[in-house]
């Protein structure tokens, strides 16, 4: 059997029926779109992600409510509220027994409308301590930070993100102006530095008041949602975990590191528990959009039996010039996996587009967004393709070679 003679004269065929072609790959087209388009966007999220994380440095511990697996994230990570850890356990854990922790601050959130005279934005606000410059390295533009006193002494004082000070109030300068959060007027002491986007998160369009404030004045808890310390050197951070940890058991009267309430994790511990979580995630997308190559796979099959039906006179031809059962079988295996191939060229196309306008936009939006269409996931997709075209093809190859030439020649 020549080969490149039945991939021509299968070509040939394909290019007769431009339409239904077109319609059997649209099955194939839209299931490889779509895993290469969720393979991609994966990538970039997770991507987002951990650029994010790293971006926070080596040297950060954090410190969150529940208890987790080492490789597990804790349940306050998954959206669960706990309400173990609360601030006087955070500043427990500076001072002269463990030097090396040089900065920290514990967290609260919630989001409200703020207004100024007749200006007003929604905006979430951040109950923090007044160390979070030194946590977090940033600098304020204008004016700046609380203080420790402020902190204390439950001030209504307010620090602006840079986004919402141009929105709440243009050009003008907005030190010492009044602004309502939850009915409760607040003084501006300060703006930020535009900061970008962490994580999922416009670090610009929010605002920062002190932990107490927050605690007691706008949300009425008396616990955080999870604490950041600054350790001085990277070295020392696994000394640090212990020593948070020993501090919180001996604070929350734990004897039993089985019963831990909280969860201690470094940079490279979320890295590692960001990445196993996104690429579980990932699996199970591409999963989901593999479904469509198999209703694709079924559909081609469904054409195809239809073709062989229609070609049954042309089988017949075939067959009492000398065909044999391999030549029918191979002619119809090679036309479905070119079909299958084609259809899969066209869905890496396509994905590959839309992957690039995905992340190109999600960098405009200032997202830390890698644009990712990995040489694996298109060689894996015309894999697909090829045994896609293999595995639905026999049935209708088989199907054609089995037809009895004399019938074939008599059918209408």
């Amino acid at each position: 059997m020549n080969i490149f003679k039945e991939i021509h004269s299968v070509w040939n065929i394909i290019g007769r029926n431009k339409v239904r072609s077109f319609l059997t790959m649209l099955g194939i087209i839209i299931g490889i779109m779509s895993v290469i388009v969720v393979m991609s966007v994966g990538a970039g999220a997770q991507s987002l992600i951990l650029n994010q994380v790293t971006s926070l440095g080596s040297n950060l511990i954090g410190v969150l409510p529940g208890k987790s697996e080492d490789d597990g994230p804790p349940a306050a990570a998954m959206g669960i509220v706990v309400t173990t850890l609360k601030y006087d356990d955070i500043k427990a854990l500076t001072g002269p027994e463990f030097p090396s922790i040089i900065a920290a601050t514990a967290y609260v959130r919630g989001a409200d409308t703020i207004n100024w005279g007749e200006n007003k934005t929604d905006t979430s606000f951040v109950g923090v301590s007044a160390d979070l410059p030194n946590v977090e390295d940033t600098k304020i533009a204008k004016g700046r930070f609380f203080s420790e006193e402020e902190e204390k002494s439950l001030a209504r004082v307010v620090v602006l993100g840079s986004q919402t000070a141009a929105d709440l109030f243009d050009d003008i300068n907005p030190i010492g102006k009044q602004i309502r959060i939850k009915k409760t007027s607040f003084t501006v002491i300060g703006v930020m530095t535009e900061r970008g986007v962490s994580g999922f998160q416009n670090q610009d369009n929010q605002i920062y008041v002190p932990i107490t404030t927050a605690q007691k004045l706008l949300l009425g808890i008396n616990y955080v949602s999870f604490g950041r310390l600054k350790v001085d050197k990277a070295e020392n951070v696994d000394k640090g975990v212990e020593y948070i940890k020993q501090v919180l058991r001996e604070r929350h009267k734990i004897t039993n590191p089985e019963e831990d309430d909280f969860s201690v994790r470094t940079t490279a511990q979320g890295l590692t528990t960001l990445t196993n979580i996104t690429n579980a995630l990932k699996i199970f997308l591409s999963a989901v959009a593999a479904i469509s190559l198999i209703v694709g796979g079924i559909g081609i099959m469904n054409i195809m039996l239809a073709a062989v039906q229609e070609r049954t006179r042309e089988i017949g031809l075939r067959k009492a010039v000398g065909a044999k059962n391999s030549n029918i079988i191979s002619q119809f295996l090679i036309e479905t996996v070119m079909i299958t191939f084609l259809g899969a060229a066209i869905g890496i196309l396509l994905g590959a587009l839309i992957s690039f306008a995905a992340g190109t936009i999600a960098q405009s939006m200032g997202y830390h967004w890698d644009i990712v269409v990995s040489l694996s996931s298109i060689l894996a997709a015309c894999a697909v393709g090829v045994g896609i075209g293999l595995v639905f093809g026999i049935v209708p190859a088989r199907r054609a070679s089995k037809l009895n030439p004399i019938e074939a020649l008599r059918y209408e």
